[in-house]
């Protein structure tokens, strides 16, 4: 009885709230909430991750990948419900986050008046979600954590017979987190509870999903918790492109939700050897130019970077700034007239041993 109660007040909490418009799926989609016997939509004032990420657990979805703005999915219809929604990412939905009220229409933020009615609803929220993966457990963080998936209803583990870094890179790249660092061993973020998925996978590192991957069957293993598989991945920067490799590829970037490139106006081995370091790849061999490694798509959000060499991670380093085209910076004029024909990219020495 007490399964039969939790499972239905699990799917009361699940309808309200749904994913909806335009490209929708499963888990990404609008966001709208059930609220007074009427659906309506959230605006995206202050609409971040940490948000999309309290979304995404309340529907099973996963972790968050990104939590677009501006009606992404389609402007949806009738309420809207929500404005400034602020959380923490640990909430266990979203009603638990703080708003500025029920269906206001007006509040008052930072000494002034704001209306999120004024854009209708051209400024909806929505979140993309991982779907039946995410990471988790002790010291867990967006990109580092043991890897639990979702089958059959339920949250299950991975074992970690065979588990390394080409398995690891499938997973990072599924969450949006850049590239595999490392594969802790021995339920490093501590052991699961439940059902242990898979067992023996085996990625070649190019798969989109580690359902993709082989593996012994869902359910088939003869593991316990203890063997618990993990990752740690680079989080906020990849090696992508035609011939790269884990040490070796175009430099890309993750902000505001949106992966783009860095333009190598003053690109050196001084900042190479800063991406190398990031990716536990070694010391920079080269830092190339000229979209070495072909042309990226989308956004261009560095130019005119400028590394010691010692920094810990690419954004530590002076730049003119994100996604300017334009910019004086230490007496001289950077700019991006050329787009992706001078995207960067590094060749490193390898594999750090862990």
């Amino acid at each position: 009885r007490k399964d039969k109660l939790k499972c239905f007040l699990c799917f009361l909490l699940l309808d309200l709230i749904r994913l909806a418009g335009a490209g929708s799926s499963r888990c990404s989609g609008r966001v709208e909430v059930f609220h007074n016997n009427i659906w309506g939509t959230i605006t995206d004032f202050n609409w971040d991750l940490n948000d999309a990420e309290v979304v995404c657990r309340e529907l099973n979805c996963g972790s968050a990948l990104q939590a677009p703005q501006s009606a992404y999915f389609g402007p949806g219809t009738g309420q809207i419900w929500l404005g400034g929604v602020t959380c923490s990412g640990n909430e266990s939905s979203l009603s638990e986050c703080q708003h500025f009220g029920w269906g206001n229409s007006y509040y008052y933020y930072n000494n002034n008046y704001y209306s999120y009615s004024n854009n209708g609803h051209y400024s909806d929220a929505g979140v993309i979600c991982s779907g039946p993966i995410r990471l988790t457990g002790s010291g867990s963080t967006r990109c580092s954590g043991r890897v639990e998936i979702y089958h059959n209803n339920s949250w299950g583990t991975v074992c970690d017979d065979g588990w390394d870094l080409n398995d690891a890179e499938v997973v990072c790249r599924q969450l949006n987190c850049g590239s595999a660092l490392e594969v802790p061993p021995s339920a490093n973020f501590g052991a699961g509870t439940g059902q242990i998925w898979l067992d023996n996978v085996t990625c070649s590192g190019n798969e989109s999903s580690l359902t993709e991957c082989q593996h012994s069957g869902f359910g088939s293993n003869t593991c316990e918790h203890g063997q618990d598989a993990a990752v740690i991945c680079s989080d906020l920067i990849r090696l992508v492109g035609s011939g790269s490799s884990r040490c070796s590829g175009r430099v890309e970037i993750f902000h505001n939700n949106i992966w783009g490139t860095v333009s190598d106006s003053n690109w050196n081995l001084n900042d190479a050897e800063v991406v190398c370091r990031q990716l536990n790849c070694g010391s920079a061999l080269e830092a190339t130019q000229s979209s070495k490694f072909g042309a990226g798509t989308g956004q261009v959000w560095l130019t005119g970077v400028t590394c010691s060499g010692n920094e810990s991670s690419l954004s530590e380093c002076q730049h003119p700034g994100w996604g300017n085209y334009y910019n004086y910076y230490n007496n001289y004029y950077y700019y991006n007239y050329y787009g992706h024909f001078y995207d960067v990219g590094v060749i490193c020495s390898g594999d750090n041993i862990f």
